[in-house]
């Protein structure tokens, strides 16, 4: 990373205290606790009171927890468009990928803590039934397809697979930073993520 490289920042949780309107509030209170309790210890009466909105309020914005919890992941999809869009402003693909490496790296602390807002929320959306289920995929899925495309303009053979292979290491990584209440174990695979965009790259352009 370089000083004129634009600095994109992990798209974590953000403070649901800011005085924005109340939909806002209550979808921001509900990103938190959904990566502070869980998907399943996100009730509709915490949102309220750490949205500090009246809970017969909440009902005219979200008639049930589940439209609650779908807004939750456009939040968060909506986050990583936008660090994605940060990181499509870096010269090369070598370069976008390792900031997406490295925003994990900048969170480190926050993931040893409490996980990975992403992997967190895609695990728990994993184990409910109906269209919740058919969101669990789809953040990850944003980052993949992105890191497909900048494998891609590298040269790199198989870009999908090796897109996937990179991102279920920063997953599995920050399991094991959260496991072991360790930021070391995401921030050292990070960086051995980072030499290994390099051996992509390298790899991609002495194959040209």
């Amino acid at each position: 990373m370089t000083d004129s490289e634009p600095v994109a920042r992990p798209p974590g949780p953000r403070s649901p205290t800011a005085r924005r309107g109340k939909r806002e509030r209550l979808i921001g209170s509900a990103t938190e606790i959904a990566h502070s309790h869980g998907v399943q210890g996100t009730t509709l009466a915490l949102v309220a009171k750490a949205a500090d909105v009246p809970i017969g309020n909440v009902y005219y914005y979200f008639k049930t927890r589940d439209d609650l919890l779908r807004a939750v992941v456009d939040e968060h999809a909506r986050r990583v468009s936008d660090l994605l869009a940060a990181l499509d402003r870096r010269s090369t693909p070598r370069a976008r990928l390792q900031g997406l490496a490295h925003n994990w790296a900048e969170a480190a602390d926050l993931v040893a803590a409490r996980g990975c807002p992403i992997g967190g929320l895609s695990g728990d959306l994993g184990k409910l039934d109906g269209d919740l289920h058919d969101c669990a995929s789809r953040l990850l899925r944003i980052l993949i397809d992105w890191a497909t495309r900048q494998l891609t303009e590298l040269g790199v053979p198989d870009a999908p697979a090796e897109a996937v292979s990179l991102l279920a290491r920063v997953q599995g990584a920050a399991l094991f930073a959260n496991a072991f209440d360790d930021p070391k174990l995401l921030t050292e695979e990070v960086a051995r993520i980072e030499r290994a965009i390099d051996d992509l790259a390298d790899a991609a352009e002495a194959a040209r």
